[in-house]
């Protein structure tokens, strides 16, 4: 009786062993990323001491979890490894994502960037999703012409959005290493920001209109629901960094012994901003990164000046952790994930393809803003080959990818995960790599020693004197007059700068004027994204 009692009871009483097993593999593969994250950090730390840009830092962390994956798969410790080092699209864009994307906009140098927000807005939203129709229809044809692996149009559309997402991680850390041009800077940086965001909105559209497309939804309704969506991210971002800003300047937060609580609800706001988003359904990305702008350029002068060194330094370590870590785990999981070469032409022409969408994204962009920039600021050939060279694609698109193997059929969700991380693991090591003989090649290297401050201040003077009304005589043709219009919208744009200093900055400011600080080159705060990656 006590025999079988026991015998019965086995299983209950044999139970905690495998759980402790359990924590302690647990504990062991903590131990291990731990452990590769000191090491990319101390490679990164060497790689910049002895300028060595062929090997950028991305890219080296890239290579250690590729290498301590690798030996994983080989040996016969895979299955515990992977339970002790197991990474979900859910982690990363729920509690990775939301710090590189706010830092990234909290990091922003507003005279650079404003003085170039239309042609960043153009180059990330007009040219993104020129960039992901162009590529999806390409792997569409492709694959009718069987050059490559045939699949569905929704989901070579879904392909392009995801692969849109560029993420110049390793050519905006070399571009402040060499020194290049301000505006330059502003534009790469800028267009990696937004079209992250961009690149989330369109691949949960295509993902939605495939999940429904027995109802017979037209293009018109995919559009507005998408523009819906960006805009409504956009505006809660925008409100929420507002209202922080009203509650920093009235609450008297301030003072020596409630600086842990003003930190603390300063750190607080971001996220509260993404979940806002993403319980309403909106992109969490869009709403955390104007966010970050808002609360960069009036939240951040509210703070006392303990405050305003401690969240300044909170954003940029959890951010440098987060990227370090996704470029980690994107070697470790390449090497440990199920993947499907039977494929090889659709990553070859996928590479192709991407190649021709980036160039057809920058180049129409470019032609478009210089038909509203005044002589003086247009954007040149080599500022745009830099530009399409920059393209390279990082943690978001292998982060979408992932996502993908779970949303579609096994063989189309593997294809386009395995293609992803074919790309990611090429541009990272071969673009990243050879950044630094790009710029000499394009001769842009040195360019950004000039004054920052006397550039933009130069561009304002010259915007006021030489802007001339717009004139349709003697039979102006059409394409004159359309490129008329532009300028002068162009122009009318800039009272958004006098709206600010006189009316936004007194209402949710402390103080009137911070143009020091608006002044100042970008600092080395952002490593990616974006990473945004």
């Amino acid at each position: 009786m006590v025999e079988n009692a026991t015998a019965a009871g086995a299983p209950e009483w044999s139970s905690p062993p495998p759980a402790g097993k359990d924590q302690q593999a647990a504990g062991w593969g903590i131990l291990l990323q731990i452990s590769m994250l000191v090491l990319a950090f101390l490679i990164g730390h060497l790689l910049r001491r002895r300028k060595v840009y062929y090997l950028p830092e991305a890219s080296a962390s890239l290579l250690i979890g590729l290498l301590v994956g690798g030996l994983a798969s080989i040996s016969n410790t895979k299955a515990n490894m992977r339970g002790g080092f197991n990474f979900h699209e859910e982690f990363f864009f729920l509690f990775l994502l939301p710090p590189i994307i706010f830092q990234s906009g909290f990091s922003l140098a507003p005279k650079p960037f404003f003085s170039n927000f239309g042609a960043i807005i153009t180059f990330a939203i007009f040219g993104t999703f020129i960039a992901s129709v162009v590529t999806g229809v390409l792997v569409y044809v492709g694959g009718l012409m069987f050059l490559m692996y045939k699949l569905p149009f929704v989901e070579c559309l879904m392909f392009g959005a995801l692969i849109s997402a560029t993420d110049p991680v390793t050519v905006l850390a070399i571009f402040q290493e060499l020194g290049t041009d301000t505006n330059l800077y502003a534009l790469v940086f800028g267009e990696s920001v937004l079209n992250d965001a961009m690149a989330i909105s369109l691949y949960r559209t295509m993902s939605s209109v495939r999940s429904h497309a027995s109802s017979g939804e037209n293009l018109f309704m995919v559009i507005l629901r998408f523009l819906e969506t960006f805009v409504g991210s956009m505006s809660s971002g925008v409100g929420i960094g507002f209202i922080s800003a009203l509650l920093f300047k009235y609450a008297g937060l301030d003072i020596e012994n409630l600086q842990t609580l003003e930190c603390c609800l300063f750190v607080l706001f971001p996220y509260f901003s993404y979940m806002f988003a993403e319980g309403f359904g909106l992109s969490g990305i869009v709403s955390i990164l104007f966010t970050g702008i808002v609360m960069k350029h009036y939240t951040f002068s509210n703070l006392s000046e303990n405050s305003q060194r401690f969240v300044a330094s909170f954003f940029h370590l959890i951010s440098s952790l987060a990227e370090t870590y996704v470029f980690i785990y994107m070697g470790f999981d390449i090497a440990m994930e199920k993947h499907s070469w039977s494929h090889l032409g659709f990553i070859f022409f996928s590479i192709l393809f991407i190649g021709v969408a980036r160039a057809a994204n920058v180049f129409s962009c470019a032609y478009l803003v210089n038909l509203v920039r005044p002589a003086h600021r247009q954007i040149p050939l080599k500022h745009q080959k830099a530009l399409w060279y920059s393209g390279l694609r990082g943690a978001m698109a292998f982060a979408l990818a992932l996502q993908s193997v779970h949303e579609l059929p096994e063989g189309h969700g593997q294809t386009i995960f395995t293609a992803t991380t074919a790309i990611v693991v090429l541009t990272v090591l071969l673009i990243g790599g050879s950044t630094g003989t790009m710029l000499e090649a394009l001769e842009v290297v040195g360019d950004g020693h000039s004054s920052p401050l006397g550039e933009a201040r130069r561009y304002n003077e010259l915007e006021e004197s030489n802007y001339v009304a717009p004139s349709y005589e003697e039979g102006a043709s059409s394409g004159s007059k359309i490129k008329m219009k532009l300028k002068e919208l162009h122009k009318s744009a800039a009272s958004f700068t006098a709206l600010d200093k006189n009316y936004l900055t007194p209402f949710f400011t402390t103080q009137n004027d911070d143009e020091d600080n608006m002044d100042e080159p970008p600092q080395n705060s952002n490593r990616g994204f974006r990473g945004r990656m």
